[in-house]
């Protein structure tokens, strides 16, 4: 994959990305308005509802409906009669009856009292009761009555009283009883908001009260209530006006919204999420391809050479008398099996490569000095590389470790390699017994690798670009290799690239 297609792929998932966000944010916006708006509803239903519960249980206290019947409809109004005992209830202070509940006039015969809201309806139930007569019936009743008596005179039935009410007026409004009423009903219907009752006689005071409000009071922080309501319940007094003003509407809204906003949020984490993790894998695959092209340009220089030199050897023998000169032929052999071995080495490689990526290698683990096996490598690339400087400060002068000796050794020798070709002038090793391992340090005052390269710099076939140059051979693997055979013994390496200098630490454990 091309750099341009990789920023194409990039620009249309940042497009995506932009838009799924862009989608919810609207969503959720459109979702807040729609609950702000239906908790604005749900207020000024409480409100109302709430006024309605406060005039009827006025009406409780301050309205009675009386059926009279038979006996009980002659004089109602004696003295110490039930009515009386009735209007005798009445607080004039407070303006309600008060033990009505004791009086028990129910249980008088004759006598049916109606309650509050009931008392509304008197007509309605006392027809149910006594359904009335039509015109024609109520006439042949009176025709019948002349019959059957002759003294019958219409001036002499008497008038009797069925229904009486009683209602005491009380026109001043309890805010403290409504607000009661009203918080009851935000409870029920889980509505959390600050709010403040005013009640004013006409809408002209109301106006006055709000101009006062705006002139007077200067600290505007103590002016929390952002939304009102105003009451439109028919009981209220007429030309009043009962005012909610509340606030804090926002957290309100915004527990009602939780779970479609919750919901929104991880789609679009999901979302974005999985766009970056396809990202992740388009450039991983990227990333490969690079390495695969690298490292097949590696394999075509590091195999062109020694079969290069095999051919001039083989073409030398055939065309240039070799086989008749047996010491310039030998010394063709000899340059060819050199050749061979390289490439064989080579194939080796590659080979033990792909056995690290799966469980069929097994370390053949045994007690082994890794301070003396530290030495000799040292020593080795000392004596190969006279002008490099190598500095060894090995703390112990024997140190077992349980390791496979054979795989242990290519692994510190790949990072001793790397230091060789890669690294400065001056090379140091450390080794070191730790309270529940071994470590050691192998550095260089090389500047050949950068914190771009830090994290990468243990893949496989990784090997830090420099474009088609190929002045240092290689394929890649030689610290991938060392990083697996590391943590197949349960140790591990880390890079440093601090104070100048590239520093490998390698921690074992179980040193003795």
């Amino acid at each position: 994959m091309n750099d341009k297609r990789y920023r194409y792929i990039l620009y249309v998932i940042v497009i995506v990305i932009i838009g799924t966000i862009t989608i919810q944010v609207y969503w959720n916006y459109k979702n807040y308005l729609n609950n702000k708006q239906q908790l604005i509803s749900d207020v000024q239903a409480s409100l109302d509802k709430a006024v309605d519960d406060y005039y009827t249980n006025l009406a409780e206290r301050t309205t009675l409906g009386i059926f009279l019947e038979g006996d009980q409809q002659k004089d109602p109004f004696a003295d110490g009669g039930d009515i009386d005992k009735l209007i005798k209830s009445i607080d004039t202070i407070r303006n309600e009856f008060k033990n009505l509940d004791h009086l028990n006039i129910n249980t008088s015969e004759g006598i049916t009292v109606l309650r509050g809201r009931q008392a509304d309806s008197m007509a309605q139930v006392h027809d149910d009761l006594n359904p009335t007569i039509s015109k024609a019936d109520f006439k042949k009743r009176i025709d019948s009555l002349n019959e059957n008596d002759t003294n019958f005179d219409i001036e002499n039935i008497e008038l009797l009283t069925s229904k009486i009410v009683i209602s005491i007026g009380k026109d001043s409004l309890d805010i403290k009883e409504v607000d009661s009423l009203l918080n009851e009903e935000f409870n029920r219907k889980q509505i959390g908001i600050k709010s403040k009752l005013s009640f004013y006689q006409s809408d002209v005071k109301r106006q006055v009260a709000m101009i006062k409000d705006s002139i007077f009071n200067k600290d505007k922080s103590k002016q929390n209530f952002n939304l009102n309501a105003i009451s439109r319940s028919s009981f209220l007094p007429k030309g009043s006006v009962l005012e909610l003003k509340y606030s804090n509407e926002t957290l309100t809204i915004l527990k009602r919204s939780f779970t479609g906003i919750l919901i929104s949020m991880i789609l679009v984490l999901a979302v974005i999420s999985c766009l970056f993790y396809l990202l992740k894998i388009i450039k991983h695959q990227k990333q490969l391809a690079e390495v695969k092209n690298d490292l097949i340009s590696n394999i075509t220089h590091e195999f062109k050479t020694p079969i290069a030199t095999i051919g001039v050897a083989l073409e030398s023998i055939r065309d240039f008398n070799g086989i008749d000169d047996k010491e310039k032929t030998k010394r063709y052999v000899d340059m060819s099996s050199n050749q061979l071995n390289k490439l064989n080495v080579m194939v080796e490689k590659l080979l033990e490569t792909a056995t690290l990526d799966s469980d069929s290698l097994e370390l053949n683990k045994e007690e082994t000095n890794i301070a003396e096996l530290l030495k000799m490598l040292i020593d080795r690339y000392r004596i190969q590389f006279p002008d490099k400087t190598f500095n060894t400060n090995i703390m112990v002068k024997a140190l077992m470790v349980n390791v496979d000796a054979f795989h242990f050794e290519n692994a510190i020798n790949n990072i001793l390699d790397n230091a060789v070709k890669y690294g400065g002038a001056i090379i140091g090793a450390t080794l070191t017994k730790t309270d529940k391992g071994v470590e050691i340090r192998i550095s260089d005052n090389g500047n050949g690798l950068f914190k771009a390269n830090k994290d990468q710099i243990f893949e496989k076939f990784y090997r830090v670009p420099k474009g088609n140059t190929h002045d240092v051979k290689g394929f890649g693997i030689g610290l991938y290799y060392t990083k697996s055979i590391i943590e197949k013994h349960n140790g591990s390496i880390q890079l440093d690239l601090s104070n100048k200098l590239t520093t490998f630490k390698i921690w074992l454990p179980n040193g003795k």
